[in-house]
């Protein structure tokens, strides 16, 4: 490190994982190895009258007021998803390339800069392989973290992932999606065999040995009729009469979006401070969950991406092990790092 150099103002990475968005289709257990032919899960309107649950303010806790705002009805118009009423089993289905050239810049506009991040980058590689990082993405393929609240109070869950060559299953491994757990990423499994054999496959992706694509089928036991989660749609503009939700489907039939299916893959993240208690987050420059509203990797505690990162191939400071794993998965996970002035 005797030449010094500053970080790029130009520098972004490509997304080393790409999932596919995950379309939800509907059966039965029983019939999961015949599952070609389920139906798709589609979403329709319903419309509902709410009654006044919100927290109210001092001037509107009068009981006079209160009586006269339960009187008046509060109708809504929603979007819901659910399982026929002949059919018990959610079927969830995506696909996920794995790529190579991790650590290689998409764009970067210094040349010395470059060049002592794809030696930083190499020298990780060449010290600890992607086994890590790969094995903690496979576990939460197998233990279907990417069901999200479709997961929940599941009877039984399974998650079939298959290697496709040509478009045909090349190798396949089965989970029982309920019996690995969610929280420690450490903790022994039945399927530790099958985990490290997926874990190798995406390694070798990673790595750029082999090209790498998954399919990824999940069926969630969850009872007849009852109602699956697809997405909910982030509209920016509202006007008089809009769905107060509104889900996304493709071409008619209920998905889960990509950027979803992405989160939970990618949270593998036990390095930060608060971990045990928490247990895994998203790999994140600043470690953020916006449904805790809270940055896990604070700069002060000099924890967050750019920290590390910056003094690691800028300034030769080597984090720990453990910081180094976030660091590449940070590079993995893709983005926009430049430098800006100031």
């Amino acid at each position: 490190m005797s030449n010094k150099i500053k970080t790029a103002s130009v520098l972004a990475f490509e997304r080393k994982l790409d999932p596919s968005d995950a379309l939800l289709f509907s059966g039965n257990w029983d019939e999961r190895d015949a599952a070609d032919g389920w139906q798709p899960v589609t979403v329709h309107e319903k419309s509902v009258r709410g009654t006044i649950s919100n927290r109210l303010k001092a001037k509107d806790q009068d009981p006079a007021k209160l009586d006269a705002k339960i009187e008046n009805p509060n109708p809504q118009t929603v979007d819901v998803a659910t399982l026929p009423a002949d059919a018990d089993t959610l079927k969830v289905q995506f696909t996920l390339r794995v790529l190579g050239n991790v650590g290689e810049p998409s764009a970067c506009n210094d040349r010395a800069y470059r060049d002592r991040l794809v030696e930083t980058v190499q020298g990780y590689v060449q010290a600890n392989g992607f086994a890590e990082l790969a094995r903690r993405y496979a576990l939460n393929l197998a233990n279907g973290r990417f069901l999200w609240r479709n997961r929940i109070g599941a009877e039984q869950a399974e998650v079939r992932v298959a290697q496709l060559k040509d478009g045909k299953p090349a190798a396949a491994w089965v989970f029982d999606a309920l019996s690995i757990s969610l929280r420690d990423m450490d903790a022994p499994s039945a399927h530790a065999e099958a985990v490290s054999a997926l874990a190798d496959v995406i390694a070798s992706g990673l790595s750029g040995r082999a090209h790498v694509l998954l399919q990824v089928t999940a069926f969630v036991r969850i009872g007849a009729g009852q109602e699956v989660f697809p997405s909910q749609e982030l509209i920016l503009k509202h006007g008089r009469g809009d769905k107060s939700k509104t889900l996304y489907h493709v071409g008619g039939t209920a998905a889960i979006h990509s950027q979803k299916i992405g989160n939970a893959i990618r949270s593998i993240d036990t390095w930060y401070p608060g971990a045990e208690e928490n247990g895994p987050i998203a790999v994140e420059p600043y470690g953020s969950v916006t449904t805790q509203g809270k940055a896990w990797r604070q700069p002060k505690a000099k924890m967050d991406f750019y920290t590390l990162f910056d003094g690691w191939v800028v300034d030769g400071k080597v984090p720990p092990l453990e910081q180094q794993h976030f660091v590449i998965a940070t590079l993995i996970r893709g983005g926009v790092f430049g430098k800006a002035d100031g």
